[in-house]
């Protein structure tokens, strides 16, 4: 069942492509978009009206198959820290722990998810993709930060008000200029980018054709590992099971 939508008070920024739906904030910008992805088709942009998250989802249609598709995920989640760097105060630096959680000054804030037509093949191309993000924006009835020293909202990382349209706006900009990237000279600076943000460093990683991160450690001693994308992104491990919320 569709959630219901609700008029924007004010227009947002975004490019062309771009078709939005605005919900309620009872709203689900992930499970909305993936409803209406094969009807409203790709630039569908859902935002969830919440003054404590920045919530929203975009679906794209891909044309190479899921196991090259997935790599989305990695723009999605580019365009994203860019977004957020544009408004972040000096000296509060921004990485990723791996594959899809987001993490400003080491305090984790969200994510990102990734999600497609349910029975897909690997060697088939999707109907659909969805990329959804989830910031916590306000601690609202979080607790005192103390008791989650790990995890938090952007006003207590010095943020100030922030304005959940600015964040969707500059995401859907970023986004969009990463596709066009991709396009035109291939994945590589993308993945470039990626890794550089992510946390902890001291290892030579990659982005293997299908998504998974390859990680060779520098001392010599311990092995190479592969970290497998696709089965990462059906945990969402940075969402509490229960509430499916940030871990704050």
């Amino acid at each position: 069942m569709f959630q219901s939508t609700l008029a924007m008070p004010h227009a947002l920024d975004l490019p062309p492509p771009y078709s939005l739906v605005s919900l309620r904030e009872s709203g689900d910008a992930f499970a909305h978009a993936c409803a209406v992805a094969a009807q409203e088709g790709a630039g569908t942009l859902v935002w969830v009206r919440r003054e404590d998250l920045a919530e929203f989802a975009v679906v794209l249609e891909p044309e190479i198959p899921l196991t090259e598709a997935r790599l989305a995920l990695y723009a999605g989640m580019n365009a994203l820290a860019d977004a957020l760097a544009a408004l972040a105060p000096p000296s509060r630096p921004i990485s990723f722990d791996w594959p899809d959680a987001l993490r400003i000054d080491g305090v984790l804030v969200g994510g990102g998810r990734l999600g497609w037509p349910e029975g897909t093949r690997d060697d088939e191309t999707p109907a659909w993709l969805v990329f959804s993000a989830m910031i916590r924006t306000t601690a609202g009835r979080t607790g005192e930060p103390g008791l989650r020293p790990l995890s938090g909202a952007l006003d207590e990382l010095g943020f100030g008000a922030v304005d959940a349209g600015e964040v969707l706006a500059g995401f859907s900009r970023h986004l969009m200029a990463g596709f066009d990237e991709w396009k035109e000279v291939g994945f590589a600076p993308l993945a470039r980018r990626w890794l550089d943000r992510v946390s902890p460093k001291g290892d030579d990683a990659r982005i293997a054709d299908n998504g998974d991160l390859l990680v060779e450690a520098r001392s010599g001693q311990a092995p190479s590992t592969r970290r497998e994308l696709a089965g990462a992104l059906a945990s969402c491990s940075w969402l509490d099971p229960a509430t499916e919320m940030p871990w704050l």
